[in-house]
C-alpha cells in the first residue's frame, strides 16, 4: 500500500511504496524498510551476521533511526551564541545523527549479546524537502533517481569491488567475475565511529526516487530497473514487478525496493 505525504509551503507531494521479499534461496529475510508515518523519510536496511543478527541489525537500524525522527520533529532552534541555523542544515544534522545513534545502537547491542558479535547492516536514507532530497548512506545498499526516462545512481557502493574499481580500474567483465563481489567495506554496526556518506540531489516533479538492498540492484540490471518504471506507473506495482524480475533471475539474496515520486499534490 502507497503513502502520500504533502510538502510544506510547495504544491506537492511525495508517494511511497515499499515490498521486501525473501527470495529463493534464504531462509529468512535480513532486509528492513520504512515508509513514513508523519515525516517524509524512507529506508532501507540490509542486515548480515547470520543467525537471525543481521535482521535484527537491520531493524535496530530502521528503528532507532525512525525514532530520532519522531523524537525531533518539533525543535526549538539553536540561536544565540550561534547563527540561525537554516532548515537544510537541521535536516542534515537530523539525517546524519539518526544513522550515528542506529551504529551506536548496533555495537553497544553486539558487545551485550555475544551470540551477535559481528552483525550489522546496510542502510540507505532518504529525506524529501520543498527541492531537495537528503541522503544518506552506508554500505552497498543504493539510491537512484529516475527522471525523463533515464534511471542514474546516486550512490557510491561501499564495497571491495568498488574500492578496485577506483584504484586498480577494472573493467566492467573483471568486476562482474570479480571473487569478493558481496564483500563491503563498510556498514552499520563495524565499528563505533563509522562514515556516512551524506548527499544533497536537487528533485523535481515526477522524479522516482528507488531505494533498494543488493538483492534487487545485484540481480536487476539498471537498464531492467529503468525498463520496469517506464511501464509501470503505479508504484505498488513496480515494486512487485521489481522484486519478480529478481527471483526470475534467481532469487539469490532477499529482495527489497522502496520507491518515492515528487508529484503534484
Amino acid at each position: 500500500m502507497s503513502v502520500t505525504l504533502a510538502i510544506q509551503n510547495v504544491p506537492l507531494q511525495v508517494r511511497f511504496a515499499g515490498l521486501s521479499d525473501v527470495g529463493l534461496r534464504r531462509a529468512h529475510n535480513e532486509d528492513s524498510f520504512f515508509l513514513p508515518g508523519s515525516e517524509r523519510l524512507a529506508i532501507v536496511a540490509d542486515g548480515m551476521g547470520g543467525h537471525a543478527s543481521g535482521e535484527v541489525a537491520s531493524k535496530m537500524a530502521i528503528e532507532t533511526t525512525a525514532a530520532h525522527y519522531v523524537a525531533t520533529e518539533i525543535e526549538r532552534p539553536i540561536i544565540w551564541p550561534f547563527p540561525i541555523e537554516t532548515e537544510e542544515r537541521r535536516q542534515v544534522r537530523r539525517l546524519k545523527n539518526a544513522i550515528a545513534l542506529a551504529n551506536s545502537a548496533i555495537c553497544e547491542d553486539a558487545e551485550r549479546n555475544p551470540a551477535r558479535h559481528g552483525m550489522g547492516t546496510t542502510l540507505v536514507a532518504t529525506y524529501f524537502m520543498a527541492d531537495k532530497v537528503l541522503i544518506g548512506h552506508v554500505g552497498d545498499s543504493r539510491v537512484y533517481r529516475f527522471r525523463s526516462q533515464k534511471l542514474q545512481q546516486l550512490t557510491d557502493d561501499h564495497s571491495l569491488v568498488n574500492d578496485y574499481m577506483r584504484i586498480n580500474h577494472l573493467s566492467a567483465e573483471e568486476a562482474e567475475n570479480f571473487p569478493h563481489k558481496n564483500v563491503i567495506v563498510r556498514a552499520l554496526g563495524m565499528k563505533p565511529s563509522m562514515q556516512i556518506d551524506l548527499l544533497t540531489d536537487n528533485s523535481s516533479e515526477s522524479d522516482v526516487y528507488l531505494l533498494c538492498s543488493d538483492g534487487l540492484s545485484g540481480m536487476v540490471s539498471d537498464p531492467g530497473l529503468a525498463e520496469i518504471l517506464n511501464a509501470k506507473s503505479d508504484l505498488d506495482e513496480a515494486c512487485a514487478e521489481m522484486v519478480a524480475a529478481a527471483n526470475r533471475a534467481g532469487g539469490i539474496d532477499n529482495v527489497t525496493c522502496v520507491l518515492a515520486r515528487v508529484e503534484k499534490a
